[in-house]
């Protein structure tokens, strides 16, 4: 198995960035072109044929992120799919989104037992009170690694493959792992900042999500967009 390992440089943007370095604007805008929907037949196995599922894995999954609130969405919505099938989330995600603010930390951070109620009444989303007292708890665990003066939340999840997409190049889904070196590492960075529901099974289905991992299938057209995004 070859392992590759490409640079998104928006990983590390900033206000400043430096000149030559692409904007976020150009980088949505590539991203936006090389979402080509692929057919049933060339796409990952893994998503079958729901429309949902397959417009997940065709516009979404393995792109790299570096947007703050999105990974912290993610990582949260990766949360509360611990036991549960993937596509169940993604099916309840705008209800989601609804329910904790759209995602933004600092809100959610500020839920009281009130809150909390509140969401064990709301049928849209997966009423566990482990997993949204951990939400919130998590939302807190943001606000203190971005006030940490370390840099942005992006740098400190993308800082664990060294700021670069992965890329295993994989031919065989035999070959797809439940975990890595990396995740586990990760994964006890982020206990360690406060966070929880992020053990490294976890961390590594929201690494592979966010592009850390580039694991499509090398006969997926989606390996192809995104190894090309992440070299942007």
């Amino acid at each position: 198995m070859r392992r590759m390992t490409t640079r998104p440089r928006t990983a590390r943007s900033t206000p400043t960035q430096k000149r030559g370095v692409q904007s976020a604007a150009d980088v949505r805008r590539q991203v936006e072109a090389a979402k080509r929907p692929a057919t049933q037949s060339e796409r990952c196995w893994w998503c079958g044929t729901d429309p949902i599922y397959v417009a997940y894995h065709d516009t979404e999954w393995g792109v790299p992120v570096v947007d703050d609130r999105a990974l912290f969405e993610k990582l949260v919505l990766d949360g509360f799919q611990a036991g549960l099938s993937w596509i169940t989330i993604l099916k309840k995600r705008e209800a989601f989104q609804r329910a904790f603010k759209q995602f933004e930390p600092e809100k959610i951070a500020r839920f009281t037992e009130r809150d909390v109620a509140r969401l064990l009444t709301d049928d849209g989303i997966i009423r566990s009170r482990l997993k949204i007292e951990g939400a919130v708890k998590n939302a807190r665990a943001w606000l203190e690694v971005m006030e940490a003066g370390d840099g942005a939340f992006r740098d400190f999840l993308w800082s664990s493959v060294d700021h670069r997409t992965i890329d295993l190049q994989l031919a065989r889904r035999e070959d797809i792992r439940a975990e890595s070196a990396e995740s586990r590492a990760l994964a006890k960075t982020l206990k360690k900042r406060g966070f929880t529901f992020c053990g490294p099974v976890i961390v590594y289905a929201f690494m592979q999500a966010v592009g850390m991992y580039n694991e499509h299938l090398v006969t997926c057209p989606r390996y192809r967009a995104c190894a090309k995004i992440a070299r942007t």
